[in-house]
């Protein structure tokens, strides 16, 4: 049995190395001895016969990560394993291709703690502090830290200087190993050797002959003094000896400290664990290479004790070739683009922070438009602002706004309440929120207008004022009028509501399940079904089968209800009973005759249906509704909320509610629709980046909509939750 998996060992090698020398590239004396036994241990388990093939491995020594990547590009060297910001810039940049992952015992992923040992330190006051970075461009080290500080805007990044640059001047001085061809301030703790020869210049190189390189450089860099905050991975506390924790503290996202054991809960956030490149023309040959290496010497190898790949303490020094905490490296097949692999979160915040270099998309901002019209009052506002340029993206939901965004097509959108917490879940954050109250005036000494109290709307049910037998209670067989799928007052209020004698409030949790059992048929752009039957579909420009989720569907949204409850030009395809929200009902009735839709409609034409079965006159909503709708938010990116933000509001400022310029901002009937873009009831914008979208939302929305998606599938979320931690 032994000779015969030496034999199947040299068929693997022989048949895919072909004599081939596999050159492993390692970053110091101690990485180059630890790769010299797993040389020897390969020689050592093989049978005579098979020395030669595996006596092949060689070790290259060079002088950083960054020389590394050098050389394999220019075939001096074949393969290296590499924190995933590094791994990323070598796919991107010098084209190289991923061929394995490391994963750990809880997940393929890191977490990125900040460390101190002063009791007094806040991760939101870090400006002009001395800082311990692993690794320029790591995960942990680098790309989550400056994702945080630069979502909750407590670092300022012009855009007209690199990013390491402004990073240079937060704080008072850095060790960050690598950043020495970016920006030399952040170089000034490092301690490694000078030297005008390159292959002895260890001063703040990506190498083990830099003191405070990596995840235990920062540390040591922490211990001695010489930062007052360490970012490091959570994989690195399993370092630090029982009897120093105490000594240690995190800093957590809400200003507060936490103990090392709290990491979970107290970190900067979340990306892809470390990952090993080769050469497209080599892949299948390392692949091969690193599955044996494994099968004899990792966790479970048949050979461990002749030689551990995942432990380096017998060479002095921890994470050499690997992290020591690796647990298993899962070789990716052929056709895993490197975005798969590390997630979009985390491939869309290493452009946000110029991994690739910068280009066009870092001066423009994206907008999403769900529609014909959306388009074209999108296209007007990039005519008229006077900031940075505008692109508009076209997209066909609300859902796929937020999947462009996840994607990297699209930079911020303004949602309803329900895709804000979809949006949330799936990593979007919020920029600013729209103010439907009359006062718009910043406080003394802001800018811009800051509140936390947010002016909501409320859910109405509404009739024709001549269908009197029509209440909320017996609506069983009736026709609906719905704004949308996933519309807050047309989708998520209504169904908690008894709509008939044969469904109650305590029925499915499934709204669509609800809708289709109490109404006949009705309009529910993006369902199907029986609840597509009344819908219309577009004509002209904005032509499009029934039924779609966005404005090309005349039945789509607030207007699109009221124009469904009251039917067509011809008076036909219309339905009794429509959900909407009440912030622009009069308006749109209003519009019902200047549009030439419908004639003669007037206010006193509809009434609103209580919850407890009456009826009142539209004016009564405040007492007469299905429930509160929180505003809209505008979501984006965690990286971007300050570039979109300062859009945002350099355009408020020229063709907002109070200006006079030909373009506004909030009104959308010139278009033919209401509420494109923005609500057309808002009055300004209010900042609202320093909250959560579930604060925004507010508790009562938030667990409403928390229990109705547990058993109500969505595709958005479902994409979204594609997590590249848990999947190999």
């Amino acid at each position: 049995m032994r000779g015969s998996s030496h034999i199947l060992l040299f068929l693997i090698f022989t048949c895919c190395i072909r004599a081939k020398k596999m050159r492993w590239c390692t970053v110091s004396d101690p990485e180059q001895r630890k790769c010299a036994e797993l040389a020897k241990a390969l020689v050592a388990v093989l049978p005579p016969a098979a020395v030669a093939a595996f006596a092949r491995l060689s070790c290259v020594r060079a002088s950083s990560t960054a020389d590394c990547i050098d050389k394999i590009k220019a075939n001096r060297a074949d393969l290296v394993a590499l924190d995933a910001g590094e791994v990323y810039s070598a796919v991107k940049q010098f084209d190289l291709v991923l061929v394995a992952k490391e994963v750990y015992a809880d997940g393929a992923c890191v977490l990125s703690v900040a460390v101190v040992t002063n009791r007094s330190l806040d991760v939101r006051s870090l400006q002009g502090l001395r800082s311990c970075h692993s690794g320029a461009r790591w995960t942990a080290g680098w790309s989550l830290p400056l994702g945080f500080l630069l979502s909750r805007n407590y670092l300022t990044w012009s855009k007209d200087n690199p990013l390491s640059q402004d990073v240079g001047s937060f704080f008072s001085a850095s060790c960050v190993p690598g950043a020495a061809n970016m920006a030399p301030p952040l170089c000034t703790l490092c301690q490694g050797q000078k030297s005008y020869v390159r292959q002895k210049n260890y001063f703040c190189e990506s190498s083990h002959n830099e003191p405070f390189y990596n995840n235990q450089g920062a540390l040591r860099c922490l211990r001695r003094g010489a930062g007052d905050v360490a970012f490091v991975d959570h994989l690195a506390l399993e370092s630090i000896n029982a009897s120093e924790w105490d000594s240690f503290r995190l800093l957590c996202p809400d200003g507060s400290q936490a103990p090392l054991s709290h990491y979970r809960s107290c970190n900067l956030g979340r990306g892809p664990g470390g990952g090993m490149v080769t050469r497209h023309n080599f892949r299948k040959v390392v692949r091969k290479f690193i599955s044996a290496v494994q099968t004899q010497f990792g966790r479970l190898g048949k050979k461990r004790q002749r030689f551990q790949l995942f432990n380096s303490s017998l060479s002095g020094e921890s994470d050499l070739l690997f992290r020591d905490a690796t647990d298993k490296l899962v070789v990716l097949p052929n056709d895993m683009d490197v975005s798969q692999v590390m997630g979009l979160d985390y491939v869309a915040l290493l452009k946000g922070l110029s991994h690739e270099g910068s280009s066009l998309q870092d001066s423009v901002v994206r907008w999403c438009c769900i529609s014909h019209a959306e388009q074209k009052k999108c296209e007007q506002w990039a005519l008229s602002i006077k900031s940075d340029p505008l692109v508009c993206v076209r997209a066909v939901s609300m859902r796929d706004c937020i999947e462009k965004i996840k994607r990297d097509e699209v930079d911020a959108v303004s949602l309803d309440a329900t895709h804000t917490f979809l949006a949330g879940k799936c990593g979007l954050v919020p920029v600013v929120t729209e103010y439907y109250g009359t006062e718009c005036a910043p406080a003394e000494g802001s800018a811009h207008l800051e509140t936390d109290v947010l002016p909501s709307a409320v859910g109405v049910a509404v009739a024709k004022r001549s269908s009197r037998n029509i209440f909320i209670g017996n609506l069983g067989g009736r026709r609906s009028c719905h704004g949308h799928m996933y519309s807050p007052a047309g989708w998520l209020l209504p169904y908690r509501h008894t709509l008939s004698l044969e469904h109650n409030s305590s029925a499915p949790c499934d709204p669509n399940q609800v809708y289709s059992t109490v109404f006949w048929k009705g309009c529910l752009p993006g369902y199907q079904g029986n609840l597509c039957k009344v819908c219309m579909g577009g004509t002209g420009e904005a032509a499009t089968k029934r039924c779609t989720d966005n404005h090309n569907e005349r039945y789509y949204g607030n207007m699109g209800a009221l124009r469904c409850l009251v039917g067509d030009p011809s008076g036909k395809s219309y339905g009794d009973v429509a959900f909407l929200e009440h912030h622009n009902l009069v308006t749109n009735i209003l519009a019902l005759n200047s549009s030439g839709w419908a004639e003669e409609w007037t206010q006193s034409d509809f009434e609103l249906l209580c919850a407890d079965g009456h009826r009142a006159a539209l004016s009564e909503w405040e007492s007469c509704n299905l429930g509160v709708v929180p505003p809209n938010s505008i979501m984006t990116r965690p990286v971007l909320t300050s570039r979109v933000y300062d859009f945002l509001m350099k355009s408020q400022e020229t063709l907002g509610a109070t200006s006079s310029t030909e373009f506004q901002l909030f009104e959308s009937h010139q278009y033919g629709e209401s509420d494109l873009l923005f609500k057309d009831a808002t009055h300004c914008f209010v900042h609202t980046s320093h909250m959560d979208y579930r604060s925004i939302l507010g508790e009562e929305f938030y667990a409403h909509a928390e229990a109705v998606f547990k058993c109500t599938h969505s595709d958005i979320l479902e994409f979204c939750n594609q997590d590249v931690c848990s999947t190999f």
